[in-house]
């Protein structure tokens, strides 16, 4: 498969491309060195270049002119220019114009330079990975209505294959959202028993006496308020497959009754002396950790043994993040229909933050914040700020304290100005972060006057010099 090239250095000093080339060389990124304006662009319009460094004042075409050239070109290359301490006003021109960040030489600390790359090939990325998206249908790569591309996952799907045509107990395993039942019943669909019933039962969401009828069944007059006899749910799925969800609440009463029915095949409803013979498949599932339960006594043994013949352990989505891109494309598509809205891609801000949250309630909640943002979607795309303030942390610019003000104890007027209050020291406290106290290049990052932000700066009392301390 073909790879660009990670770094185009431009510059017509050979010293400053040599710390590039070593930087390069140090990072293992691939690199083109040109030394004008007219070389640059001979090799952004031959070659998939991720990032370019560019000196602004370069002889013939400046670096001014070879951004203006990929702008214009729709070249999809990242472009960082290079500026000297005195020229920072052509360096918020170039920001303005679209560049991804600036760089002042002489380079103090070269691991600022590094990081500043990094993200630059990091948004490169992005947005390619943004068109790939945008050209695929999410159906396509879903497995039983499972979505994920990543190695663990593809792993989970063989896992599948394999456990699905027998009739063997399975123990499926994850923190809360990371698609339990979904694999439980892509389980069954792969089965023989396909055609049969797939009941599912939520253990820990019914009492201890009233999950015993739910599973088992119950004669008329066994409790106050059996006024006929009931079909339990094992009976209900007989010769299909039974999921139980939760299967770590059970309470030790009902574990009995379960090891009974996965040793003999036999259930004995509430109330009744008979026994009934069924042919079910058990699928079970947890987020617990079942033998800490077994070790404190709380879950049999010989049920945690019967249940765990096969297990199935089911990543958190914080250690798949390369499949979020796809998810979230598909929530979108799902809930733009649902909604009837031409939303139909994420801004690379968006994007960034999606992956970078740690989605502690995994597809679950990462499904409920795209279909939050598609409500909130102005246009065809989702930006940063359709996203909930948990999400978004201090990678963008209003932060949480914002969003969390209890202005229900002001009159309307009061309450609006405190909040502009609030918003306008989110905002310019995290660019003044974002820019290392630059008040030129942070104005321009707002798309404000300079003399217009230097003067909210003072009206906050805003001190810059804590801001240019920190690395």
């Amino acid at each position: 498969m073909y790879k660009p090239t990670n770094l185009l250095i431009v510059d017509d000093d050979p010293a400053i491309s040599k710390v590039f080339e070593k930087l390069a060389k140090q990072e293992k990124w691939s690199s083109v060195t040109v030394h004008s304006g007219e070389e640059a662009i001979d090799v952004l319009n031959r070659q998939v270049v991720e990032v370019a460094v560019v000196d602004i004042n370069l002889p013939g075409y400046t670096g001014i002119q070879v951004l203006e050239h990929v702008k214009k070109g729709n070249i999809r290359t990242e472009i960082v220019v290079i500026t000297g301490v005195g020229s920072i006003e052509s360096a918020v021109s170039a920001i303005k114009l679209g560049a991804h960040d600036y760089l002042t030489k002489p380079f103090d600390d070269i691991n600022k330079v590094t990081i500043v790359i990094d993200k630059a090939i990091e948004k490169y990325r992005l947005m390619q990975k943004l068109k790939k998206m945008e050209g695929m249908d999410p159906d396509r790569t879903a497995y039983e209505g499972i979505i994920g591309k990543s190695r663990k996952m593809q792993e989970i799907f063989d896992l599948i294959e394999n456990v699905a045509p027998t009739n063997s107990t399975a123990l499926v395993l994850g923190e809360s959202g990371t698609g339990k039942e979904l694999v439980a019943h892509a389980i069954h669909s792969r089965s023989k028993r396909a055609n049969k019933p797939f009941v599912v039962i939520n253990c820990a969401a019914m009492p201890e006496s009233l999950l015993e009828s739910e599973l088992f069944g119950h004669k008329k007059g066994s409790f106050t308020g059996a006024i006929q006899d009931k079909k339990g749910l094992f009976e209900e799925a007989n010769g299909g497959t039974i999921f139980l969800d939760e299967i770590g609440e059970v309470a030790p009463s009902i574990q009995v009754k379960l090891l009974r029915v996965l040793q003999e095949g036999e259930v004995r409803a509430v109330g009744s002396n008979d026994t009934k013979i069924v042919d079910v498949r058990v699928i079970a599932a947890t987020n617990k950790d079942l033998t800490k339960l077994v070790e404190e006594r709380r879950f049999r043994e010989d049920l945690y043994y019967r249940l765990n013949v096969i297990s199935v352990p089911l990543p958190a989505l914080r250690d798949r993040t390369e499949d979020i891109p796809l998810l979230a494309h598909y929530f979108i598509k799902k809930y733009a229909k649902k909604m009837s809205k031409n939303v139909v891609r994420f801004s690379v801000d968006a994007l960034q933050s999606l992956q970078q949250y740690k989605w502690v309630g995994n597809v679950r909640e990462l499904e409920n914040v795209v279909e939050r943002a598609v409500v909130l979607a102005a246009d065809e795309a989702i930006q940063a700020r359709d996203l909930p303030p948990r999400v978004l942390g201090e990678s963008f610019y209003l932060n949480e304290r914002v969003a969390d003000l209890d202005l229900s104890v002001y009159n309307y007027k009061d309450a609006k100005e405190r909040a502009f209050e609030a918003f306008n020291q989110a905002y310019i406290t995290n660019l003044l972060r974002q820019t290392k106290g630059n008040i030129s290049f942070a104005a321009a990052k707002a798309g404000m006057d300079r003399s217009n932000f230097k003067k909210i700066v003072k009206k906050y009392d805003i001190d810059l010099e804590e801001y240019k301390k920190r690395k």
